[in-house]
């Protein structure tokens, strides 16, 4: 019997943040019992630190450089042969949305469509929640002082999911389902109500690991964005723990929503595949920044990832795997061939407790930037891609120009620059990636080898549709570099 597929996804939740993964304390403590009981991803990453080109990646299995979306303003640039979406309608699922979208689909797309909910609106039932709308764009993306003065019933996780429960109560029960349930927190603005505002006091909050002394360490874009922060909230950085206390007593609330979707989804009696992510992290205080936009820093890049379901082998996995491989992993689970120009691979054999191939699974790679040349400062930019007025917008001309690749591999962590600019960190070390070892003599041979593997896959991502006429070969995991990879082609 074909499963009913679960998509859960957070936004800019960085990874870390849970008991699971060592931190002191328990944000999440329902997701965490899911990953126990199914497979924990812990070296996720994301495929752009930005919610378009993340989420494209996602629905279509392809890097932000081949399908083209490379900031959140270009959802319409999305390139592809067919889509996470094209795969379950040939399979006969039905598909229904609650949330977030901000991708290149939208309502006519699916059976049923509950949103779009964005971070200080979405659809109104009632006076209470209009005003509460209201509040959140009146907080113009910033940190609450206060406990949110509305009721758990307002806040947007809470009726996102009281919509696609609802979807779930309508769905056929003799029919597959695709449920994907997106929800727009953690992402600024930074509110939650009591409990969930005292959950943590700002003094109890743990350490950040670099303060704004790292964003002058790093300079360009990260001390770029730190000046353009102060500028539109002056001494922000005095209060940094406010932030980091709404944003884990956020991440509370959020379990708590998942739960009661996951309760909900019981009265299915389909076996389920569930998918547990975010498409992109959080500063947190890191660097003194909130939000995102400089730079391919871990606390941007890594996302969480759970798998959980029939079949799905209870353990940790370490290899480096990313958002790209939903789709190909949704493909095997459900028999459906992948589409031409897949890049991602299947997780579906590491979900089941199969060895993963090395050659495979040995890095990951992420990108950054809209192309061109960088610019900075001495350029004069705008505040924002569309206008030059008086706003603080994380995702500016300064941190998103130019091309940036980054590569992961075990402890090392490597960075190039279209201007052929060069980073190399070690991560056990250095986890902030303040010490740039890319020109250090004794690290020559490291960074010879992440060069060879950057190279590799560069010429993996060559983007591949139009060679789908010639080439008939589509393999079942995508593990293209395995060494029981076929090699044969027809002619």
């Amino acid at each position: 019997m074909r499963p009913d597929i679960v998509i859960v996804m957070t936004d800019q939740q960085r990874a870390g943040f849970t008991r699971r993964s060592g931190y002191p304390v328990d944000t999440m403590p329902f997701v965490d019992r899911l990953a126990a009981a199914g497979t924990d991803f812990t070296q996720a990453y994301t495929s752009a630190p930005a919610c378009v080109p993340a989420r494209t990646s996602l629905l279509t299995g392809r890097f932000p450089s081949a399908h083209q979306v490379r900031q959140n303003s270009t959802p319409a640039h999305a390139r592809f042969e067919a889509d996470l979406l094209d795969v379950l309608r040939a399979a006969e699922y039905q598909l229904h949305f609650a949330g977030k979208p901000h991708m290149p689909r939208g309502a006519d797309d699916f059976d049923t469509y509950n949103g779009p909910y964005f971070h200080t609106h979405g659809p109104e039932r009632d006076k209470q929640e209009q005003a509460f709308d209201g509040w959140l764009e009146r907080l113009d993306h910033g940190v609450s002082e206060e406990p949110t003065p509305y009721e758990l019933r307002c806040q947007l996780p809470y009726r996102i999911t009281t919509d696609a429960l609802a979807a779930v109560d309508a769905a056929d029960p003799d029919q597959p389902g695709l449920f994907w349930v997106s929800y727009p927190e953690p992402h600024n603005p930074y509110q939650v109500p009591e409990p969930y505002f005292s959950m943590v006091a700002p003094d109890d909050v743990p350490d950040r690991i670099t303060g704004p002394e790292g964003a002058e360490v790093k300079g360009g874009s990260y001390a770029w964005l730190r000046r353009l922060q102060e500028e539109k909230r002056p001494g922000y950085d005095a209060g940094w723990r406010r932030y980091a206390a709404n944003y884990l007593g956020m991440l509370r609330l959020l379990d708590e929503q998942i739960e009661r979707l996951h309760e909900g989804l019981a009265k299915r009696t389909r076996p389920r595949l569930t998918i547990v992510l975010a498409d992109h992290g959080d500063y947190v205080g890191e660097y003194g920044l909130q939000r995102k936009g400089a730079g391919l820093s871990e606390f941007l890049l890594r996302i969480p990832l759970v798998i959980a379901g029939d079949g799905v082998a209870t353990q940790r996995r370490d290899e480096p795997v990313s958002i790209v491989d939903i789709l190909p992993t949704i493909c095997e689970a459900v028999g459906q061939p992948l589409p031409e120009g897949v890049q991602g691979r299947s997780l579906l054999p590491l979900a089941h407790g199969e060895g993963a191939p090395e050659a495979e699974f040995g890095s990951i790679i992420a990108e950054q930037g809209f192309g061109g040349r960088a610019r900075d400062v001495t350029d004069r930019p705008p505040l924002h891609f569309s206008y030059d007025g008086p706003t603080f917008d994380e995702l500016n001309t300064v941190t998103q120009s130019g091309a940036a690749r980054m590569l992961r591999s075990g402890q090392w962590k490597l960075i190039v620059h279209a201007d052929l600019a060069g980073e190399l960190y070690d991560l056990d070390a250095d986890p902030a990636e303040l010490d740039n070892l890319f020109d250090s003599e004794r690290h020559l041979a490291v960074r010879a080898r992440l060069l060879h593997q950057l190279a590799r896959w560069q010429a993996r991502l060559t983007d591949d549709l139009p060679t789908g006429v010639y080439v008939p070969l589509r393999l079942e995991h995508n593990w293209r570099w395995a060494p029981t990879t076929p090699t044969s082609r027809e002619n």
